[in-house]
């Protein structure tokens, strides 16, 4: 495997870990009942495929630490972490009413449209996100079964368990406090944006890219000094890969991004975007976002209006600056990190993979 192509050889393999995994999980449900098997459908529909950015980083995280030989144990815990984000996935397409994930029904509609072509009693919408919500609780104890099955030592399971039990606690922390945020709407705009980096951080920076580190760093048993230099390229890194999230959730182009254009606008996200939007916008501006954001059925017309206010404001020169501070910091801390070469041109790849994407 090539550092300049660092994440495309993991993908088959990746996946090839994950369907047999599946396979495992739908000879124990159907021996409970066929019924259950479409459960595994969707777990199986909503793993094929995806970036494997978290996977890239967790197996990397392992090389540049010298992780050598067979590398069984961080596929099998990169997998797993595939497995958490799908979790992750399916509950906050339910928290936030999503219709679409990756262009694709979300889950809760895929079984709302099950209940309804087979004609059952009572209500679809409900039964659906019952159902997704069950789905989601199965993917994050499948997580876990999955991450017990990667053949680690003693020392080795203990330290990575720790990373991965605290992953699971912050992005359950950080969900929350994205609930709290659109809730809340009375913080003072110049501390929104300090409460929008906090949910950041906790509900999607560090398990996208410092936790998968630090995991592969773990299982080579890196030095307490290399995972520091993890968890600074992490954090920073990590944060980037979500303001770049942030600005394709309101900008994406829908065929890219797998979501209808303006979506994180109508469902109120308090993004770092709409919180330095907040800081410099005038009256008529702050009526159009107080107006306009959050409403679930805003046309294209109020998603332009709320688009140019961000642009306006500068909120979204403001974010493309932190970006662009972020991945210098993230290429100090790799710069200042005792790795391999190899190691160091695959981390500095990922830089770029993950803050330049269009989806």
């Amino acid at each position: 495997m090539t550092p300049a192509d660092p994440v495309a050889p993991l993908r088959p393999r990746i996946q090839h870990t994950l369907d047999g995994f599946l396979e495992q999980q739908r000879t124990l449900l159907s021996s409970i009942g066929d019924e259950l098997l479409p459960l595994v459908d969707a777990a199986d529909h909503l793993l094929k495929g995806g970036k494997r950015l978290r996977p890239a980083f967790c197996y990397w995280g392992w090389r540049a630490a010298g992780g050598s030989g067979d590398d069984t144990a961080v596929l099998v815990t990169g997998s797993a972490l595939e497995l958490f984000q799908a979790a992750a996935l399916v509950h906050d397409d339910v928290i936030d009413g999503s219709d679409t994930r990756r262009g694709q029904p979300s889950a809760h509609r895929r079984f709302a449209a099950h209940h309804s072509r087979h004609g059952w009693d009572g209500d679809a919408t409900g039964y659906g996100t019952a159902t997704a919500i069950l789905l989601g609780d199965l993917l994050l104890g499948w997580s876990d079964e999955l991450f017990a099955q990667a053949p680690l030592g003693h020392q080795a399971r203990t330290q990575a368990r720790r990373v991965f039990e605290r992953m699971r606690t912050e992005v359950g922390a950080g969900q929350y406090l994205d609930i709290l945020a659109q809730t809340d709407t009375s913080t003072p705009p110049v501390e929104q944006a300090e409460r929008s980096r906090r949910v950041i951080m906790h509900k999607s920076a560090r398990y996208s890219v410092q936790h998968p580190l630090v995991l592969g760093g773990r299982i080579a048993a890196a030095s307490e000094a290399l995972i520091a230099a993890y968890a600074r390229y992490g954090s920073a890194l990590g944060e980037a890969f979500q303001l770049r999230d942030d600005i394709l959730g309101v900008f994406g182009d829908p065929a890219e991004t797998g979501k209808p254009a303006g979506d994180d606008l109508r469902e109120g996200k308090r993004t770092l975007l709409v919180a330095y939007a907040g800081e410099q916008a005038d009256t008529g501006q702050t009526k159009t976002i107080a107006t306009l954001l959050g409403t679930p059925d805003l046309d294209d017309d109020g998603v332009a209006d709320l688009r140019q206010v961000l642009v306006d404001t500068g909120a979204v020169r403001r974010v493309e600056d932190r970006i662009t501070r972020l991945i210098s910091e993230a290429e100090r801390a790799l710069d200042h990190t005792e790795v391999d070469d190899d190691g160091r041109a695959a981390l500095a790849t990922l830089i770029r993979l993950a803050t330049t994407r269009s989806r």
